[in-house]
């Protein structure tokens, strides 16, 4: 690159060819993969933010710097076309709008002076995929429901042509009813999570949460309320133990697979899939009428739903989920269609007794 005069003596580089314009990019890119690393976020992280803009800057005709909303218009329109799912087009759109951000922040200046050109916003209210979209709305089943295919499930325990496997399986979809860990957050408990010594119920460590942002893991203490206490107590004291002598390693899995891992000399950690499979055989025995509909994240939701109701604090049910944001725990709160009429109803009451106390 060649060397321009600026006023007051600062110099920058002048991009006077194509091979410039093309280091230029890279050059940035390679510097919001380094910010990004600095802020903590995963390597995965990093590859797939940086793919996307590469991905990106190949559907331009020009360099990143002069892309408009058309550009990303057409981008993830194209996106659409290639049959990509919402949430990989709403990821993308993300990533292409912190980038920009990044662009903006820290090159504005030096790309005006070099090519005259005010970097843009390609990302907009208008192109990028809404959170409504995204099919997140998952409405749990009645508390009836729940409570006629988990009574149904325990009752069949004993009879199992294979106890063990199906007494973890109730055992895991439990915890997703009560505490609305999960799934990921479940394979991963150790024996050693379980904290009996803490608070009024116990705790138990989930080291494993979801992080923002692919910020890695973010760890938080989940009290066994919800009668949890009481189920990790059974699930210790009459069904972990006969798994293996592991029973006693506190780095053992509290949620193991029939597979003994000679190396490690414990068993193995129970799958993701296994565990799913277990909830989906169950409902489609007890609750056909949620057959393939009832997920373990659907019984996230039906937990943050039925503590909500039973009165708990939304900000209370934020730390038990773990998530970043109040307005994400709202989103997982589906209650009763009366729930609005007995609200008002009791905030009447209250009026109506303050004004007899006053007269």
């Amino acid at each position: 690159m060649n060397l321009v005069a600026l006023p007051g003596g600062a110099t920058d580089e002048a991009l006077g060819s194509a091979q410039d314009v093309e280091d230029f990019e890279q050059e940035i890119v390679d510097e919001y993969a380094l910010a990004m690393a600095a802020a903590g976020l995963s390597d995965g992280h990093v590859r797939t933010t940086r793919a996307t803009i590469i991905e990106f800057a190949r559907a331009l005709t020009g360099p990143l710097w002069e892309a408009t909303f058309a550009d990303a218009d057409r981008f993830l329109a194209e996106q659409r076309r290639m049959g990509h799912a919402v949430s990989t087009r709403a990821g993308k759109a993300g990533a292409l709008a912190q980038f920009y951000e990044f662009v903006i922040a820290r090159y504005q200046g030096q790309l005006h002076r070099t090519t005259g050109v005010v970097v843009e916003q390609p990302i907009d209210e208008f192109n990028r995929q809404s959170g409504a979209s995204l099919g997140k709305v998952r409405v749990p089943p009645a508390d009836a429901e729940v409570d006629e295919l988990f009574a149904a499930w325990r009752g069949s325990i004993p009879e199992a042509r294979k106890y063990l496997p199906a007494a973890r399986d109730y055992f895991a979809a439990s915890l997703w009813r009560r505490l609305g860990l999960r799934i990921t957050e479940t394979v991963m408990l150790d024996i050693r999570d379980w904290r009996p010594d803490l608070g009024g119920f116990g705790k138990l460590h989930v080291r494993f949460g979801k992080g923002s942002r692919g910020r890695g893991f973010k760890a938080r203490l989940v009290p066994a309320i919800n009668g949890a206490d009481q189920l990790i107590d059974w699930w210790l004291a009459e069904v972990r133990h006969q798994f293996g002598d592991d029973w006693a390693d506190p780095d053992a899995p509290l949620l193991p697979s029939e597979r003994f891992d000679a190396e490690l000399g414990r068993c193995g950690r129970a799958s993701d899939f296994a565990l799913r499979r277990g909830l989906a055989i169950q409902t489609q025995r007890f609750l056909p009428a949620w057959s393939s509909r009832l997920t373990p994240h659907v019984l996230r939701h039906y937990c943050a739903s039925s503590l909500y109701g039973a009165g708990m604090d939304l900000k209370a049910i934020q730390e038990l989920l773990g998530h970043q944001w109040l307005s994400t725990t709202s989103g997982y709160i589906h209650v009763r269609s009366e729930h609005v009429e007995l609200a008002w109803r009791g905030a009447n009451q209250r009026v109506e007794a303050r004004f007899a106390e006053e007269g």
